[in-house]
């Protein structure tokens, strides 16, 4: 073994051992189902995958290039089964229904502080939603994909709704 792929290999542990200390972004989708005036809790329903145009869309914002993060509050559903991946770009198949513009709060508590939006879609017709996801535009056409769930399927009827929490936490290390 050479001396370089000693180093790599160490620089590889001290990567792996303090990997924990980084830091790191998490994100958590919540859903409320409304249908005929009821509400039902669904709770937690993913934990899943910021993708690699919204973490490029973020370091954009930082470096002034003409991107505005706080955008990122639009919300939409799909019936796509498709596991997520961090090269999606949009949801597998979008419904048409508006999407829903999130409203928008922070909190910080020690080291790790959170974004969170709410944002309650309305069906039109009766839909099987699997997906969801959170966007930086109202529209479909040239809008970025921060984030994408897929979960166990929500069966709707026509006028039922879904309120969607999504807290994204940062924490500071590292």
């Amino acid at each position: 073994m050479t001396m370089y792929q000693v180093r790599n290999w160490r620089a590889m542990l001290r990567g792996w051992w303090y990997g924990s200390e980084q830091v790191k972004f998490t994100s958590k989708l919540y859903a409320k189902v409304t249908r005929n005036g009821r509400e039902r809790n669904l709770g937690l329903i993913s934990t899943r995958v910021i993708t690699t145009t919204g973490v490029k869309f973020l370091c954009d914002d930082f470096n002034a290039g003409g991107q505005d993060v706080t955008t990122m509050k639009f919300h939409a559903w799909g019936t796509g089964t498709n596991a997520e991946a961090a090269a999606d770009t949009a949801l597998q198949t979008e419904s048409s229904e508006t999407r829903a513009t999130g409203s928008q709060a922070s909190a910080t508590s020690g080291a790790n502080a959170t974004y969170t939006t709410v944002g309650t879609i309305t069906a039109t017709a009766g839909r099987a939603i699997t997906e969801h996801g959170i966007f930086n535009s109202a529209t479909v056409a040239g809008s970025t994909l921060w984030d994408r769930s897929v979960f166990s399927v929500i069966n709707l009827a026509n006028g039922d709704s879904i309120q969607f929490t999504y807290v994204l936490t940062a924490n500071s290390g590292g």
